[in-house]
């Protein structure tokens, strides 16, 4: 509540139960205005300052229920404790579903002024636990609004940075002579853009915490045929994904590995200089679980072994697997599929 004294209005046309009514709550350290008719009490309310209404239901022009029917109309109003002398429970239910935060049967004597302000003090409390609550909420609000400012800035940074290291290997590729020196560096370099992609993906989407996976791996699919076809490989690719939605990090991982199996397409999966297509698919399983492939219609993986590989993609693949907490299951003929299964959370 204010840092002052809690203002009550009381609005009821009996100026003697007024006087007493006043009297009684001043008692209890709030300040108590009052108002005879409706519209005095909302002119009043106009003003501002006003922390809880006492409403009698008989005034002299309508009833309360009118009076709360115009008060639902602003857009803040104090909490109102609403006062009859009607037994008429249609009446109580009607002003409680009007908006009233409580209701005293209205007597004459101490007991009536001892419920009023028991309830008064009821509503003063409700009234300051709500802003207490309010208030928090705002907080949190605006603490969640700058951690993702925070973090789309980060990423960005992130993606920045990685995009220099990319461009340093770029350079270091074009300054070297070796064919598998220069290879190893594209690898390499396609690896950075991988991890990059997701920062990408980050920093230009509200969600900072997951990655729509089925636009990551179709961007990051693209430029690894760009990258490979600059090579002088010809093949091409084709992605047939479900919009799923995964973590940053098992983004992170899955681009990865999702780089290695398609590079490793690219170089061995049609040797001699023959064409073909490299799929990648992404299928949602069940409600928590994914299924990617990389298949392509070449040699199968047996031939591509003999080809005289590093063995360092076959490495990440299978470190990426076990960070997914999945195995990569390899049928051929013909050609080769690598598929693995892992939750989506």
């Amino acid at each position: 509540m204010p840092n002052r004294p809690v203002s009550i209005l009381y609005i009821d046309d009996d100026p003697g139960l007024t006087r007493l009514v006043q009297k009684t709550l001043g008692r209890r350290g709030y300040t108590v205005e009052s108002s005879s008719t409706g519209e005095a009490g909302l002119a009043r309310l106009a003003d501002g300052g006003i922390d809880v209404i006492a409403l009698d239901h008989f005034l002299p022009t309508g009833t309360g229920l009118d009076f709360l029917g115009d008060l639902a109309r602003l857009p803040e109003r104090p909490p109102v404790v609403y006062v009859t002398a009607s037994g008429d429970t249609t009446v109580i239910v009607a002003a409680l579903k009007a908006g009233a935060a409580d209701y005293v049967p209205k007597a004459v004597g101490e007991e009536f002024l001892e419920i009023l302000g028991s309830a008064i003090d009821q509503a003063v409390e409700k009234a300051r636990l709500q802003r207490a609550r309010d208030l928090a909420e705002h907080e949190m609000r605006i603490a969640k609004e700058r951690a993702e400012i925070l973090l789309h800035e980060v990423n960005h940074r992130v993606a920045n940075s990685l995009a220099i290291v990319g461009s340093m290997i770029r350079l270091q590729t074009n300054a070297v002579a070796d064919p598998h020196v220069k290879q190893a560096l594209g690898e390499a370099q396609s690896r950075i853009a991988a991890i990059a992609g997701v920062h990408r993906r980050l920093y230009s989407s509200h969600d900072v915490r997951n990655v729509e996976l089925s636009a990551y791996l179709g961007g990051l699919v693209s430029e690894l045929e760009t990258t490979m076809k600059a090579s002088g490989h010809t093949s091409t690719t084709l992605c047939q994904m479900d919009t799923a939605f995964v973590p940053t990090d098992k983004a992170v991982t899955v681009g990865v590995l999702v780089t290695e199996l398609v590079i490793n397409a690219f170089k061995y999966a049609y040797p001699d200089q023959q064409t073909g297509e490299i799929r990648v698919i992404l299928r949602i399983e069940d409600a928590d679980r994914l299924a990617l492939i990389v298949e392509d219609d070449g040699v199968g993986r047996s031939s591509a072994n003999s080809s005289g590989g590093t063995g360092v993609g076959s490495r990440i693949v299978s470190a990426m697997a076990t960070s997914l907490d999945a195995t990569i299951a390899y049928s051929e003929p013909p050609g080769c599929s690598a598929r693995l299964s892992f939750k989506a959370s």
